[in-house]
């Protein structure tokens, strides 16, 4: 049986969503094996003078646990 634990996370990029979304995950991947998924539940960003200057995501990431063998 697989059993999967969540984590909620934030992260920010100055070029996209799509580039904190990743950037999430590699960080996570640090200390994390077994990530499965990620989930975006919200999204924002920062602007100056009209401009996009931060993207900011708030995830859940997904990850296996791993069983213990005695």
């Amino acid at each position: 049986m697989t059993i999967l634990k969540v984590i909620e996370v934030m992260a920010n990029s100055n070029k996209s969503w799509e580039d904190a979304a990743q950037k999430a995950i590699t960080e996570a991947g640090k200390t994390l094996d077994n990530i499965r998924s990620i989930y975006i539940q919200d999204h924002s960003a920062s602007v100056d003078k009209n401009k996009i200057v931060d993207y900011r995501i708030t995830a859940k990431i997904s990850f296996e646990i791993e069983k213990k063998h005695a």
